[in-house]
């Protein structure tokens, strides 16, 4: 049996997208992007159509992800694998193996799901005094 795209409503793929609500409505009523409609004839947006909006990002090697990560004022960057993610109401506990080495940090449950973070993927600590950001490369 095929795995089930996960379905976003117009407004939470407004949001993983940066854009407004009205644009995203636009969007559909101009079959900009692919929805669904549900029985009750509400559109939903597959997971997978929203990569169509976003730039593909480099690998670890590339340029492009070195110039982005330059242009964040964090000095000690840190890329690895998240190992573990867990979400207890608002905050979210990001675990990331970094050369062997576990770090763990704590951001918005918000943050986490705009993200779209996911066991697995690879993302950047970004490390400031004693805060530890996380972000998407």
């Amino acid at each position: 049996m095929p795995k089930r795209e996960p379905l976003l409503t117009p407004r939470e793929a407004a949001l993983a997208l940066g854009i407004s609500y009205p644009t995203i409505k636009q969007w559909i009523y101009r079959r900009k992007i692919r929805t669904i409609k549900t029985a009750g004839g509400h559109h939903r947006v597959p997971e997978g159509e929203l990569d169509r909006f976003v730039p593909p990002t480099a690998n670890a090697a590339g340029t492009a992800l070195r110039d982005s990560l330059r242009r964040i004022s964090g000095r000690n960057q840190l890329v690895g694998r998240i190992i573990e993610i867990r979400k207890s109401g608002l905050l979210a506990q990001v675990r990331l193996s970094i050369s062997g080495q576990t770090i763990t940090a704590i951001i918005t449950a918000d943050a986490a799901s705009e993200m779209r973070l996911k066991k697995g993927e690879t993302v950047a600590a970004l490390i400031k005094s004693t805060e530890v950001m996380i972000i998407r490369v």
